[in-house]
């Protein structure tokens, strides 16, 4: 599979929104999971949400306990893209936002959000919240 490319990262201030994009292989068969994970410097990477990709139309969605609800992620059909609204930012926020692939996980597997069950990365994009 090609590389994801991530897209969409910035310099917000608390309170505010951005949406990040990722586009991914054009691949994606039954089973695949895409997720979206966060890290900031000495600290371990994080899963956030991934989608579990059933059919073209159908896939499955899942989020890390502690985002509150304020991110959702989201699949564009056709597009090849997955994208990761965050709204109400705070400062803890800051991080570098990847997104990742893998092929064939079990749902279960695709929804525990580890960064160890991923091995196809984008090279991050950037977000700071900041006032």
């Amino acid at each position: 599979q090609a590389q994801p490319v991530e897209s969409g990262g910035g310099s917000v201030q608390p309170g505010e929104s951005l949406r990040l994009s990722c586009t991914y292989s054009p691949y994606i068969t039954r089973g695949a999971c895409t997720g979206w994970f966060r890290q900031v410097p000495g600290k371990e990477r994080e899963g956030l949400a991934t989608i579990y990709h059933v059919t073209p139309i159908t896939f499955y969605d899942s989020y890390s306990g502690f985002l509150e609800g304020r991110f959702t992620i989201s699949r564009i059909n056709g597009k090849k893209t997955v994208n990761l609204q965050m709204n109400n930012l705070r400062a803890d926020d800051t991080a570098v936002y990847y997104c990742a692939t893998a092929d064939a996980l079990p749902k279960e597997v695709c929804q525990r959000r580890s960064p160890t069950d991923f091995d196809n990365w984008g090279q991050g994009t950037q977000v700071t919240v900041s006032s």
